[in-house]
């Protein structure tokens, strides 16, 4: 059963290399996949509908390797879980309230990374993690 993959990012990425980027990963996926933006405040995140995973991107988060980030995502999905949604703050961090919410932090390691960009490598991150769910070759490239 599917397992919709949704990124929730506060600002917005508009025309630009990053988002260019973002759907060169998505498209490739061969999963459901949604992208909701929110505004740098306030803004509420789209109602939760059936058992939903929440991962916040920190940069003090667990630094998964992808392949134990492909081993999660399809645990979920094996367990029922609809939604892996995954929450990018803007330039400030994440609220409180989003931080509360979370399931799990993730990180791209101690680096702060611009949100467009950490957008793009969540994308591709998702990309290769569905990748090796599927068995397909390209998570061992580079």
């Amino acid at each position: 059963r599917a397992m919709r993959l949704h990124i929730v990012a506060r600002g917005k990425i508009g025309r630009s290399p990053e988002a260019e980027l973002v759907d060169r990963y998505i498209k490739r996926i061969g999963w459901d996949v949604k992208i909701s933006e929110l505004p740098d405040q306030g803004g509420k995140s789209p109602k939760l509908q059936g058992e939903t995973k929440i991962i916040a991107m920190d940069e003090a988060g667990e630094n998964w390797t992808s392949s134990k980030f492909a081993k999660l995502l399809s645990t979920w999905r094996d367990n029922g879980a609809r939604e892996a949604r995954f929450l990018i703050g803007a330039a400030d961090g994440l609220s409180a309230e989003e931080r509360a919410s979370a399931d799990h932090f993730f990180s791209f390691g101690k680096a702060t990374w611009p949100h467009m960009m950490a957008r793009a490598m969540l994308a591709e991150q998702l990309f290769r993690a569905t990748s090796i769910i599927a068995g397909h070759p390209y998570h061992r490239e580079g």
